[in-house]
């Protein structure tokens, strides 16, 4: 029903007065009954009033809009009145009134007074649409403006209703990439919620994986052309000149996980903005467009160094453990882990693998920033912080290795030292362009960084030395509060940010093969182990507390826990984060406490029972272990309600 449909030029006053609100809406009903829609003005009347006096109906801005549903009411109609000088109405801003509609509904019709009232309601928002009522000269100018404002947005409204036909008939198609540092758990999860809530809406969609084992399921040329959109959602390098001139999302692979919807309407919505190629799309590893903030892209730099660092670190580490473990300590204790033929071998070779530990990650830092020029400069920057070189000792013979701090910086320096290579090489003749990459940045690149390498492996190398010092010095209290919070940074996101913060750290220490390193170790592998073992036996223990779903999926977590997958435990804390995070923390902190209590180390950098045999005090690594999975499983089943409540 239209607003002008219910108007009648006979209830329609332009030039009003009222001394205050009960005048004026008797002076309002008297109007209504003009149009001869009402069948008893007193009872009318009254029902005006009790409806004012359940709160008032003067909204604000100079407008008031009465309405009463009544059977006193034989038609619904409309009454209007413009009060050029205003009128006290007791207005919700406490502002006099200039402009008063009065609705009349009769008790046969359906909420008609509530249509009425919803449709005035928007057109009196705009502040033009009033003010050219407040001046109409006439009656029928005052109709004119609101059929002319009424029109306009019944045609706007069946446009949007057009596009929203238009889209649910639309057989959208899709495309998503997803990836995460590591490749293992966030890849697939994000993954799995694209690819469950794309046919919940009707899309068609295919995600391509981008995981440890390389990219599966590729986007093919074909089906990138044919596709309505792109969704990237990776914290690590994805090529993305193949998406250029289609719109593309790009945003962490978190939001794949949790906001699968929203990212999906971002392409059907027409919100996604159109991706621009760098020039470069023959390139495998073209850097991603920059997006997020300053820290995200930090972030993205540092876990490209550390995803492609983690094998050699996992491989290595765990030979030099497993070195440990065969040889004989009572031979020569100043060679524990060569004493014996079979634990030499072991440890040289587990040594070559973890050498190449700090130039794969500064490599791979500066390719992320730089694309492939930067991974030489990168990898002799890491060289570089893993000897310690100095101008006074370049072959390092008497000097303190940077480290991983030294190598995380000559990452990013040389990155960015070869973007600004990139950017002075702009400048040059076009007939130079093929050398660029294959003598400028090269040369250039590597003297910049050996120099500026030489020149802070001193003071990198001292503040590597005092950091150990301060862990070894830690007095039992220290380290204990140091592995609560290290355990309970493995659980706040369980595979996100904070866990990677935990783990780098806990390798950074390793490297440094000191016993406080191993401590460190230790203390945060056993918080990652807490929050999917903790889920499992809490719904294993506390059954009500879990749909039916989540029991069944429940017991595959204390494999997961065992194994050292900590992402098993995220479908849980998405599901109900205020309870389940802060139990895992806790759980994760109480371990890591009593890791380091009892002084618990391990020498390889990963978790789970495969690497127990390598654990010193396993007795105590267990309890533990179990303790904070019990502690975490407990408050879960504390703080969680029951499904059938």
């Amino acid at each position: 029903m239209r607003i002008v449909d219910l108007l009648d030029a006979r209830s329609i006053e332009l030039q009003g007065s009222a001394s205050g609100k009960e005048d004026v809406l008797k002076k309002m009903v008297s109007l209504m009954a003009k149009s001869e829609k009402i069948n008893n003005q007193d009872k009318y009347l009254k029902g005006v009033f009790a409806r004012e006096e359940e709160s008032t109906t003067g909204v604000g801005e100079g407008i008031a809009i009465p309405h009463c549903k009544s059977d006193a009411v034989d038609k619904p109609g409309l009454a209007a009145m413009v009060v050029p000088d205003g009128v006290d109405f007791d207005s919700l801003d406490g502002q006099p009134v200039h402009l008063i509609f009065l609705i009349a509904a009769p008790n046969t019709e359906d909420n008609v007074h509530l249509d009425v009232l919803g449709k005035l309601s928007m057109l009196l928002m705009d502040e033009a649409f009033t003010a050219k009522l407040k001046s109409a000269k006439t009656v029928k100018e005052f109709l004119s403006v609101i059929d002319a404002a009424e029109s306009e947005r019944d045609e706007a409204s069946q446009t949007e209703e057009s596009k929203d036909v238009a889209k649910a008939a639309k057989q959208w198609k899709i495309l998503a990439v997803t990836g995460c540092p590591t490749g293992i758990a966030h890849t697939y999860m994000a993954a799995e919620a694209l690819q469950k809530k794309a046919t919940e809406m009707g899309v068609d969609i295919k995600v391509e994986t981008r995981g440890s084992g390389g990219a599966k399921n590729v986007l093919t040329a074909q089906e990138i052309a044919e596709a309505d959109g792109i969704i990237v959602a990776a914290d690590t390098n994805v090529p993305m000149d193949r998406f250029a001139g289609k719109p593309v999302v790009e945003v962490p692979v978190s939001d794949g996980i949790s906001k699968p919807d929203v990212l999906i309407n971002k392409i059907i919505d027409g919100e996604a903005p159109t991706y621009k190629a760098s020039g470069n799309a023959a390139q495998e590893s073209a850097p991603q467009k920059a997006t997020g903030g300053v820290w995200h892209q930090v972030y993205k730099h540092l876990m490209n160094g550390v995803s492609h660092m983690l094998p050699f670190v996992v491989g290595g580490g765990i030979l030099i453990a497993i070195a440990f473990l065969l040889d004989d300590y009572s031979i020569d204790p100043a060679n524990f882990g060569t004493n014996t033929p079979v634990a030499a071998w072991f440890k040289t070779i587990g040594g070559y693998a973890f050498g190449f530990m700090l130039p794969v990650l500064a490599g791979y830092i500066a390719m992320s920033i730089a694309d492939r020029p930067g991974l030489v400069v990168g990898f002799v920057g890491g060289y570089i912080a893993s000897l310690g070189s100095t101008f006074a000792d370049p072959m390092a013979k008497a000097t303190i290795p940077a480290g991983f701090l030294g190598a995380m910086l000559a990452g990013f320096v040389g990155g960015y030292l070869v973007v600004g290579l990139k950017k002075l090489c702009e400048y040059l003749p076009k007939a130079l362009d093929g050398i660029k990459p294959i003598l400028i940045y090269p040369l250039v690149g590597t003297l910049l960084i050996g120099i500026f390498m030489c020149a802070v492996n001193p003071f990198v190398g001292s503040l590597n030395v005092g950091l150990t010092n301060m862990l070894n010095s830690m007095g039992s209290s220290s380290k204990i509060l140091l592995g609560c919070v290290l355990g309970a940074m493995m659980s706040i996101d369980m595979g996100g940010p904070f866990n990677k913060a935990a783990y780098v750290f806990g390798t950074g220490m390793l490297a440094e093969q000191s016993e406080s390193g191993f401590m460190i170790m230790a203390a945060v592998m056993v918080g990652g182990m807490i929050p999917p073992l903790a889920v499992a036996l809490a719904t294993t223990c506390f059954g009500k507390k879990f749909t039916a779903e989540e029991r069944k999926s429940g017991p595959v977590n204390y494999i997961m826990g065992l194994c050292f997958i900590s992402e098993g435990a995220i479908p849980y804390a998405a599901s109900d984060p205020l309870r389940v995070i802060p139990s895992c923390m806790i759980g994760s902190a109480v371990a890591g406490g009593l890791s380091m209590a009892f002084g618990c180390t391990l020498r390889a950098p990963h978790g789970g029972i495969f690497v127990f045999p390598t654990i010193g005090n396993v007795a105590g690594y267990v309890v533990a272990l179990v303790a904070g999975s019990v502690v975490a499983a407990l408050l879960i089943g504390l703080l969680k309600k029951n499904k059938e409540a």
